[in-house]
């Protein structure tokens, strides 16, 4: 991350000001968790923000991590599929206790917005036919459309620069997405080998990674133990799959997760599906937490537990699996070469997916009002986006 992002964050209304500075050796555990767990708290304004005040706050102000190390960490999340933010909170644990650590700061850190997604994945689930419901969500929905509308354009040029075949990819896999309504997985796994086979063909030595992944044999199998058979165990293998290709930015998961969710398993309807999405965008932490609220409607507190902890476990393998060989090995081609292919496919995805969900937000002239003045504010200004999703709530109530 740059310095320019960190300046940004420092901007934060709520800081999350140390009151003493301590070195990384003298800082108990106890204090990394609870920092995480407010952080996940009062962390709004994305991941680039919330990455921001960890650098801040850990690295400028209270040194608990050397900045090398932090910024290992946030180069690491931008390769490994993931939510950046929970990443770089898994890097910190896995330095300070391996495995286990990077387990915890990961529960600490996610725990708040589980909460909070699952409070309103209850009364929602109790509530959804009330009218003054489907007046909130009339109004939210086409505001999500732009939001997602902006991270797409943005996920667009941040990935493809000036490579006419990363422009290729996105617009090859945006054309299958918006016309089939279908976001086929295997294009994004595909065009990552793609780019490695033109621009790094590999040999067949492959990486040794030692014992780095020591102690996190727990969490898969937790993850079995949850969800044995039927709808649960459907639940679990389709956010463990979607989990491992959530290339690019939180909202790269959403042509993924409308994939399975809405035209493969049909557990949600496309109207449910924008909900869920605006559910994570409300509530601070990582957007993927929507897996949370779609797991309460498809099987209640269980499914909750069972599509939180599947689409985290291959976040979290991915950071104490190759995390140690990362560092050393951070440059190497064939990475490289995967991720900027798939990244570019999944932003092709996005954008795809836009079109897609929009007919359905997009019904009449205040809803198509409503996603382009959304649109224009953000493309001017930086709103945060909860503040942007409750304000077209309360329009959808005074129009609906």
């Amino acid at each position: 991350m740059d310095s320019q992002n960190a300046h940004d964050a420092s901007n934060d209304p709520a800081p999350l000001t140390p009151t003493r500075r301590t070195t990384s050796d003298g800082t108990g555990f106890g204090a990394v968790l609870r920092y995480f767990l407010r952080l996940g708290t009062l962390g709004f304004g994305g991941p680039i923000a919330v990455v921001g005040y960890m650098q801040r706050d850990l690295v400028e102000q209270r040194g608990w991590i050397r900045k090398q190390d932090f910024l290992d960490g946030v180069a690491l999340g931008q390769t490994m599929p993931g939510p950046l933010a929970a990443q770089v909170a898994m890097w910190v644990g896995y330095l300070k206790r391996g495995a286990i650590g990077a387990a915890a700061t990961a529960f600490a850190f996610i725990a708040p917005s589980f909460l909070m997604v699952m409070a309103v994945a209850a009364v929602y689930s109790h509530y959804s036919g009330l009218s003054v419901v489907q007046s909130l969500f009339y109004g939210i929905a086409p505001a999500v459309m732009a939001i997602i509308t902006i991270a797409a354009y943005k996920l667009l040029r941040l990935t493809n620069h000036k490579d006419w075949r990363a422009w290729a990819i996105s617009a090859t896999v945006f054309a299958v997405t918006a016309t089939t309504g279908r976001e086929p997985i295997y294009l994004i796994v595909g065009a990552g080998l793609l780019l490695i086979l033109l621009d790094a063909r590999p040999t067949l030595r492959l990486p040794r990674l030692g014992n780095r992944a020591h102690g996190i044999t727990p969490v898969p199998l937790a993850l079995g133990a949850l969800g044995t058979g039927g709808t649960l165990a459907s639940l679990g293998l389709f956010f463990l799959k979607t989990g491992a290709l959530v290339f690019g930015s939180g909202l790269a998961i959403v042509p993924l997760l409308r994939e399975g969710v809405v035209t493969q398993h049909h557990w949600l309807t496309q109207a449910q599906f924008l909900d869920a999405v605006a559910m994570g965008l409300i509530t601070p932490g990582p957007v993927v937490i929507t897996a949370a609220f779609i797991g309460y409607l498809v099987g209640g507190v269980t499914g909750a537990l069972v599509a939180t902890v599947a689409i985290f476990t291959p976040i979290y393998l991915g950071v104490v699996v190759p995390g140690r060989w990362f560092v050393r090995h951070r440059e190497n081609r064939q990475v490289k070469a995967f991720v900027t292919g798939a990244t570019a496919a999944a932003a092709g995805a996005l954008a795809g997916a836009v079109v897609v969900l929009t007919r359905q937000a997009v019904i009449d002239i205040p809803t198509g009002a409503i996603a382009l003045v959304t649109l224009g504010l953000l493309w001017r200004f930086k709103i945060p986006e909860p503040y942007v999703v409750l304000v077209a709530g309360a329009l959808g109530l005074i129009l609906h």
